[in-house]
């Protein structure tokens, strides 16, 4: 299992368009970027490619990284900046199947999976397949689970990848605070490698107009307003599940600059073998 980390940064990307403070100059001086969210998975048995979430990068995500246009794909949730990119499936693919949830939002009336037929009704090209939470899938080869995590107002998923051959595993906590379910971490436990949601330390949420939550035992928030972990809480969120690897993603151009690019935060492009 190859895993290729495309976009790597929150709704805004850094460097942000239009923005001079610190951090995105910092990034500009480096030349690395954080484009918003999408995760490339391919499976090195046979040769297929799965994408997690369709970044509107996903253009210049393909242009610049050097991977292969994907077989299938997986959404973990409705928000622009981890769907809009399947516009790009026109006159790209002949058939790309969309793995995403079927399980109804109280909020929007209707699933992930619903709400990508009926946004992206005019693709012919798609076809898109539900799945019930902590239904396993499969899906270019891997053995696949969504499960629900915490994102107020919507339904939004977390996944589990799993190579039934070589027992390798990736696990993507999706967009969540710190309140991620218990059947959920059960799930998403033990990865090689995980992907978590870390859009701001948590020295920032005295600036959030809901503060913090989910504290820890030292009065750290774990949760930067109700909709995303803070670093600490994805770490900490780390050391529970066992990642022998934590890479954390969904960060924010509010890092400080001293802060931004410290490990384990990553940037597009990196690549890992699992």
């Amino acid at each position: 299992m190859r895993v290729t980390l495309l976009g790597t940064g929150d709704t805004t990307g850094t460097p942000t368009v239009g923005c001079d403070c610190d951090t995105c100059a910092r990034a500009r001086e480096l030349g690395v970027e954080r484009s918003r969210f999408s995760v490339h998975v391919e499976n090195t048995r046979t040769g297929e490619c799965l994408l997690v979430d369709l970044s509107p990068d996903f253009r210049q995500q393909f242009l610049t990284h050097d991977v292969s246009l994907p077989d299938e794909a997986v959404v973990t949730h409705i928000h622009f900046d981890h769907l809009d990119g399947l516009g790009n499936a026109y006159r790209v693919f002949d058939d790309l199947p969309v793995h995403a949830a079927s399980e109804v939002d109280p909020v929007t009336g209707e699933s992930v999976a619903d709400t990508i037929r009926r946004k992206y009704d005019y693709l012919d090209r798609i076809t898109v397949e539900d799945h019930a939470p902590f239904e396993r899938f499969s899906a270019c080869g891997f053995e696949c689970t969504l499960v629900p995590v915490d994102h107020p107002p919507l339904v939004c998923y977390g996944l589990a990848v799993e190579d039934p051959e070589t027992g390798a595993k990736l696990s993507l906590t999706g967009d969540t605070s710190y309140g991620v379910p218990d059947e959920s971490r059960t799930v998403l436990s033990d990865p090689d490698l995980l992907l978590a949601d870390a859009i701001v330390p948590a020295s920032l949420c005295e600036y959030h107009p809901l503060g913090g939550k989910h504290e820890n035992e030292a009065g750290v928030p774990r949760t930067f307003g109700s909709k995303h972990m803070t670093r600490e809480g994805a770490l900490d969120l780390a050391r529970e599940l066992g990642a022998r690897e934590t890479r954390l993603v969904h960060t924010a151009h509010f890092y400080p600059a001293d802060e931004a690019f410290e490990e384990p935060l990553a940037v597009d492009g990196e690549q890992y073998d699992l």
